[in-house]
């Protein structure tokens, strides 16, 4: 094993009918063991540990989903758990069906390649009827009012109530100063003619 300069390079894989020199062996991370290039994989080394962590998924011809077969377990007794309790055949015809563009008449399946969404209508299309005119597109939808446009409008009708309430007092006030003004101007005027009349009365004398 090795050359006469490195000893320690390269080593035999560990499989009986091979023993091949390996200068770059690969080491199995379930057995431990030493393999060749050829026997690298679980299967070629035919490895005791190889189906711990390997996952297996069949499709469930009733419903669509996939049932994971667990390695420790009879896959029979997996397969009639999944039928007992997962299986939902409703859920076949929503997993195969594939879908189609909404337009009528029109057959296109829509795919990853082909599929555009609308920004008005916000609906998938394919590429023939991908603007609005060719799918009789609606337009963008109204916003709906929210909770905080209610709450904004009815504060703001409030304030407006609270304004128009402060103002009318304001010029009730003011009417009743012109009045009480008025009221004075006419009693101070007749009393200047009183005093004035007296007067006259008392010279005259």
């Amino acid at each position: 094993m090795g050359t006469p300069e490195f000893p320690d390079l390269g080593k035999h894989c560990s499989v009986d009918i091979c023993k091949q020199i390996d200068f770059l062996p690969f080491t199995c991370d379930r057995c431990l063991q030493v393999f060749c290039l050829d026997h690298r994989s679980y299967m070629k080394h035919s490895c005791p540990k190889g189906d711990r962590e390997d996952v297996t998924v069949v499709i469930c011809p009733l419903c669509a989903k996939g049932v994971r077969l667990n390695p420790n377990e009879d896959p029979n007794i997996t397969w009639e758990k999944h039928v007992n309790t997962n299986c939902d055949p409703s859920n076949y015809e929503k997993a195969t069906k594939k879908k189609k563009c909404p337009v009528p008449r029109c057959k296109e399946q829509l795919t990853f390649s082909n599929t555009i969404k609308c920004r008005d209508c916000n609906i998938d299309h394919c590429l023939k009827h991908r603007f609005g005119p060719d799918h009789t597109c609606p337009g963008p939808r109204k916003p709906e009012p929210s909770f905080l446009s209610f709450m904004s409008s009815s504060s703001s009708s409030s304030s407006k109530k609270k304004e128009a309430k402060t103002t009318k007092p304001n010029k009730a006030s003011s009417s009743s100063r012109w009045s009480n003004l008025s009221i004075f101007c006419r009693s101070w005027n007749q009393l200047g003619n009183d005093i004035s009349h007296k007067l006259q009365f008392s010279s005259s004398s």
